[in-house]
């Protein structure tokens, strides 16, 4: 049998919570929002539409959301079929691509967002507010370090 030592034990029990954590606040985040019949990444991309004014090119839109161009063009594709974004190419550079949020797509971030809100603060208020900047720096460490 195969004995594994770790560099740092420390840093395994970290990374050990870190997926966890993220695990489960995801599952509490994302239940409502696939009940609603929309992915959480989906939801992240209207989202960012919406707080970009409506329109993004879709190299942008990945940066924001920090995910690959396959999983990004899968997502909007998703929206796509549902009416809730559009792609266009603008005449000026047809390697570009647009992504607009419609009308339908709108409605869904006005009426989920509130509830998302409310359910993102109830999954951090058992953290006080300098746990929570403390984890949004160490978060900001670790995303910077990869």
């Amino acid at each position: 049998m195969t004995v594994l030592h770790p560099g740092d034990p420390l840093a395994h029990r970290a990374l050990e919570s870190l997926i966890r954590a993220e695990t489960s606040v995801r599952r509490r985040l994302s239940a409502d929002l696939e009940r609603e019949g929309i992915s959480a990444t989906g939801f992240s991309v209207l989202v960012v539409l919406t707080t970009a004014g409506g329109e993004l090119e879709l190299r942008a839109l990945r940066h924001r959301l920090q995910t690959s161009k396959a999983n990004a063009t899968e997502v909007v594709s998703t929206l796509q079929s549902r009416g809730l974004v559009e792609r266009r190419r603008p005449v000026e550079d047809r390697r570009m691509v647009l992504v607009r949020l419609t009308e339908a797509g709108q409605e869904i971030v006005d009426r989920l967002f509130p509830e998302h809100t409310e359910r993102v603060t109830a999954a951090f208020s058992v953290l006080d507010e300098e746990e929570k900047r403390s984890l949004t720096e160490i978060c900001r460490k670790l995303a910077a370090a990869a």
